[in-house]
């Protein structure tokens, strides 16, 4: 077996679903065996995320979807992030007092919750089977329990103060009995399960397949589901990280305004791929940047465990992250540069600024008419304050750390899913938030609302400014790939903040270069760089830091030491939770899963 496989590459001709946790990927791969195709399954997957992993995304968290329809022959992306309410504007957190950064937990932040509209609107338009036969394995696991993975217990454990001190509707869902849950024993979350349940009950009134779709759409944004949001936001007040009780600003109202829509694809160029992402009201585009810069590395001929490849790919991630942070947001408000962020002419001149040693500047590029850089020396000063969050098992889902571990293991804060079927439909979602140390639990829902708003700049001059009704610039950022010629190939993903196309980007270079396996790509050692300031709060940078798996040899490390990057050594499998997918051409269907954290799988006939 290659070094760095720790399973085998799942192989069929029937179908492949991988995702984040296994019980998502056997319910998709159910949702294909009884005659739905990709679509159907990936929802159905994506529901089971919502009980099965609860500390990374919920049913008022977001998604991004990126599909491929055999029948049509298109790829398209499916927005499930929901924009920020009509009255959360800079001047209303100026108001509070809150001038700076927008707290990352709590009732503030909340934005317009997209991902169950997203996910029905994919089964609307593109699925096979009934809405009850999508929605009933995440019903039954929500009521009859669900296995906690250790990771799910320990984020629990983290926040047991706050929720007994500040949230006691989490507690009363997440601490039965006002203990901690044990990992693997059945844990039941009954008004989860109801609300399902009442979802596909009412919208079984309306008939017909498509109208039903409609009906849970229409119960979930102005029905019910909006009532009980509604309600809760006009008359809770909740502790957040600004020390104090603060309400919401999200309103049934702002659901109802709000649906998912389809749009275009980015797409770019390299060796002989064309790969595709969201908009740049997401960070997908980094991905893009990354490759236009390392195009000009013959990477193929550099170890892909040495230290020449982390060098070069890790100073190209600095740079194109740095351009993150100062050109994208939503393109409905302001105008992204894109042309210019992915021309050869600007990442040439952008390459030459990677030398041998590790760049301890904050480097965004010069566009005319665009952009506005953060404060890097803030950002930086705050590092010690994120230490400190996450210590506590606060701070970015990313950083937080186990309490119960010395030296702590980082976790995910979101989920993936892919599933292709034999018919050559595909799918690459990345759910997200409402995780559930974010904000309180809704009672009559069982699951709190998502956190999305902390990714906004509270400076106007930011294209990632607040904005009512604008997205904030998020994070989540699947991948799908196409060969040349536009067959639809490879779908990519994994969890993890701003290490999500640190990561994707590093595994699809070592198996377009390095020939590696799906498996292999994802099992190898990795890293990520802190150099930029974090899209959560408290928003640190860290000049120089590269974190990066102690699997490495110590030739290898020494010599990025000396180079100058700021070593943080972590434990050898750490870096990442990727999922991937592919329809090579052969015939065949392949899948791998991360086996990092024990719980991402791949199946597949």
């Amino acid at each position: 077996m290659p070094p760095f496989t720790t399973r085998p590459e799942i192989i069929g001709t029937f179908g492949v679903a991988t995702s984040t946790h296994w019980l998502a990927s056997q319910i998709a791969m159910r949702m294909l065996e009884i005659g739905g195709n990709a679509f159907d399954a990936a929802v159905a997957g994506a529901f089971v995320l919502h009980v099965a992993e609860p500390n990374l995304n919920g049913p008022f968290g977001d998604v991004p979807i990126i599909i491929h329809d055999a029948s049509e022959g298109v790829e398209r992306v499916l927005c499930g992030q929901g924009p920020a309410p009509a009255a959360a504007t800079i001047d209303a957190f100026a108001a509070l007092g809150i001038t700076d950064i927008i707290p990352g937990n709590g009732l503030l932040p909340a934005a317009v919750p997209g991902a169950v509209d997203a996910w029905l609107m994919l089964a609307e338009e593109y699925g096979r089977l009934e809405l009850a036969t999508l929605i009933e394995p995440a019903a039954a696991y929500a009521a009859d329990g669900v296995p906690l993975t250790h990771r799910v217990c320990e984020t629990i454990a983290a926040h047991g103060t706050l929720f007994e001190a500040h949230w006691p509707t989490s507690a009363a869902v997440f601490l039965p009995g006002g203990k901690v849950p044990l990992p693997g024993r059945p844990f039941r979350n009954e008004a989860l399960g109801r609300t399902y349940r009442r979802l596909v009950r009412d919208a079984s009134r309306a008939k017909g397949r498509v109208r039903q779709f409609r009906a849970a759409r229409a119960q979930w944004s102005r029905g019910f589901v909006a009532d009980a949001v509604d309600r809760w936001c006009r008359t809770v007040r909740a502790m957040d990280q600004t020390g104090r009780e603060n309400g919401a600003l999200l309103t049934g109202e702002d659901m109802a305004q709000w649906s998912a829509r389809f749009e275009e694809p980015l797409a770019f160029d390299y060796d002989g791929h064309r790969i595709l992402k969201c908009g740049p009201w997401s960070q997908g585009p980094v991905m893009l940047q990354t490759l236009a810069l390392v195009a000009g590395f013959d990477l193929a001929e550099m170890e892909p465990t040495g230290e020449e490849f982390v060098h070069a790919v890790v100073e190209a991630i600095k740079l194109a992250y740095a351009d993150r942070d100062t050109f994208y947001g939503d393109p409905d408000a302001v105008e992204v540069p894109l042309g210019t962020l992915l021309g050869e002419r600007y990442n040439s001149e952008r390459r030459g600024m990677i030398g041998g040693e590790a760049s301890g500047e904050y480097r965004p590029g010069q566009i005319d008419g665009y952009g506005f850089a953060p404060d890097y020396e803030a950002a930086c000063a705050r590092a010690a304050l994120a230490e400190e969050l996450a210590a506590r098992g606060g701070g970015e889902p990313t950083l937080a750390r186990s309490p119960a571990a010395a030296g702590a293991v980082p976790d995910g804060d979101t989920c993936y899913i892919a599933v292709i079927d034999r018919d050559g439909n595909m799918v690459s979602a990345m759910p997200s938030g409402g995780w559930l140390p974010t904000s309180p639990v809704i009672p009559e829902i069982g699951m709190p609302l998502g956190t999305r708003l902390q990714m906004a700049w509270l400076d106007p001059r930011s294209p990632a400014a607040l904005r009512p009704g604008t997205r904030p610039r998020t994070t989540l950022t699947p991948t799908m790939v196409l060969r040349d010629d536009g067959t639809p190939y490879l779908c990519l993903g994994t969890p993890g903040g701003d290490g999500q196309d640190q990561w994707q980007t590093i595994c699809l270079l070592r198996h377009l270069h390095h020939g590696m396996n799906l498996q292999e790509a994802i099992d190898a050692p990795s890293f990520h760089s802190e150099h930029f300031p974090n899209s959560f709060y408290p928003r640190q940078a860290c000049p120089r830091r590269l974190v990066i798996e102690d699997r490495f040899s110590a030739a290898t490390l020494d010599a990025l030491a000396d180079r100058g990057h700021a070593l943080s050594v972590s434990d050898g499998w750490t870096e990442g939770r990727l999922c991937a997918a592919s329809r090579p051409g052969d015939g065949t269907l392949r899948a791998g899963a991360n086996p990092r954290g024990m719980q991402n799988y791949a199946v597949g006939r």
